[in-house]
């Protein structure tokens, strides 16, 4: 049987999994979150209907069946893919956290469709017929008078957001990631100290947890102090 500390250590390694897949998420998230949202206010009724049903089975569903439906389901997906390209024999198995980027990223986006949906809503259209009348096109309009608007009305939703989702990572380790949770249940069974790991991990994620809660709250200042002075 290992020592203790033999376990605590890998509890510490499992936390650059827990950050590797919260930094690979969070664009994922955002950039759905975005084009959902351009979706929802698109005056073309089907992509406002394909991002309506994302939405509503993304916020309808356990983030833990999306987790299963994409690590199990999507490699019989792939699998059937390649049967129907002639190469039954090819087996391909998704990893971990391939898996959990996947899924988390869709949880993610489907959230932040609804943030960045509201945030474009409440910026004054006013802004935006003023700059179209100075000559910008729609890009410059979205870039220089849009954009900077709806980061700063969505960054504190969008902050609750990444606290979920550094929350929701430990869902992943029922795949089978060696992350905080993994790894703190691994030590958990061998070593019979179920509440030492346990402690161990809940001290991981709130200090993650609080570290991303402080960049996020400097992160508001700067786009409030900018507001502000313009």
């Amino acid at each position: 049987m290992e020592p203790t500390w033999a376990y605590g250590w890998m509890i510490v390694q499992g936390a650059g999994w827990t950050l590797a897949l919260v930094l690979t998420v969070i664009p994922v998230g955002l950039l759905l979150g975005l084009m959902g949202a351009a979706a929802k206010l698109s005056p073309f009724a089907p992509l406002r209907w394909v991002a309506d049903g994302y939405t509503t089975f993304i916020r309808g569903i356990p983030e833990l069946l999306i987790i299963f439906l994409v690590f199990f389901g999507g490699s019989r997906a792939l699998m059937w893919l390649l049967e129907g390209l002639g190469l039954p024999d090819v087996r391909i198995d998704i990893n971990p956290f391939v898996a959990g980027v996947i899924a988390l990223g869709l949880v993610q986006g489907g959230f932040a469709t609804e943030v960045f949906r509201a945030a474009i809503q409440s910026v004054p259209r006013g802004q935006i017929e003023a700059a179209e009348a100075c000559g910008f096109t729609r890009w410059q309009v979205f870039r220089h008078v849009t954009l900077p608007q709806v980061w700063r009305i969505a960054l504190p939703s969008l902050g609750n957001l990444l606290q979920i989702l550094i929350k929701d990572t430990a869902l992943i380790s029922v795949v089978g990631l060696a992350d905080i949770m993994r790894n703190a249940q691994i030590g958990a069974g061998a070593t019979k100290e179920p509440f030492t790991f346990l402690l161990m991990a809940g001290a991981l994620y709130l200090m993650i947890t609080t570290v991303a809660t402080t960049g996020i709250t400097l992160m508001e200042k700067r786009a409030n102090r900018a507001y502000r002075r313009a």
